[in-house]
């Protein structure tokens, strides 16, 4: 069985930050993109970052470029999301998604595996 686990979401003050993990089991990660994605209320679900499938290359939305990184350990199936300088915008629910291609995609369909999502609130 599949899984992607995250941890790291909280209660945050603007400008602070926090760092997420993602850990996944029961598949050969390696060879496939990573991305984060998160969902705020009333709104679609939107790509916030991405690795490729050995890390060398990262993707970012523009709204998070320059604050947020991404990083992957592929030895531990581990993804990772840094993010700094945090705004009220960022607050919504933070998934990490296992994608079909070894390319990083920004479409929520070309993902095949998520985790159960965790909570990041920005308080201005």
């Amino acid at each position: 069985q599949v899984q992607l686990v995250e941890s790291g979401g909280g209660l945050v003050q603007a400008g602070e930050s926090l760092r997420l993990s993602c850990v996944g089991s029961g598949r050969t990660f390696s060879g496939y993109a990573m991305s984060w994605f998160r969902q705020a209320p009333g709104k679609e679900r939107e790509f916030v970052a991405g690795s490729s499938w050995n890390g060398a290359m990262t993707f970012y939305a523009d709204s998070v470029k320059g604050r947020f990184a991404a990083s992957r350990d592929i030895s531990e199936n581990t993804v990772y999301l840094q993010m700094n300088e945090l705004k009220p915008e960022d607050s919504a629910v933070y998934y990490c998604a296992s994608g079909q291609y070894s390319s990083v995609s920004r479409l929520v369909s070309d993902y095949v595996y998520w985790g159960q999502g965790t909570q990041v609130t920005v308080s201005s």
